[in-house]
């Protein structure tokens, strides 16, 4: 082992590709459109087209807002746990 890299942590470890999952998933979901080009199920009247966009509205907010803050536990964990 080189020994610029003794006693870092690894670059991928499982929390960080938790983190690309949560910010990937809104991307897959929204470009595969095949999967709600539809009209039904409708939804107080709103095609499912639509409503299941501003729904991945909220769940990219929400998926995001955990990737965020395992990212800021993570780099905490990687300074020896000084706060950030």
């Amino acid at each position: 082992m080189p020994a610029d890299t003794e006693g870092k942590p690894p670059t991928v470890t499982p929390v960080r590709v938790v983190i690309a999952l949560c910010l990937v998933a809104p991307f897959v979901a929204m470009l595969w459109v095949s999967s709600y080009a539809k009209v039904d199920p409708t939804f107080i009247g709103i095609p499912f087209f639509y409503w299941y966009q501003m729904l991945w509205v909220l769940i990219s907010t929400a998926l995001t807002m955990i990737a965020y803050k395992l990212w800021q536990r993570d780099q905490r964990a990687r300074k020896g746990g000084a706060s950030a």
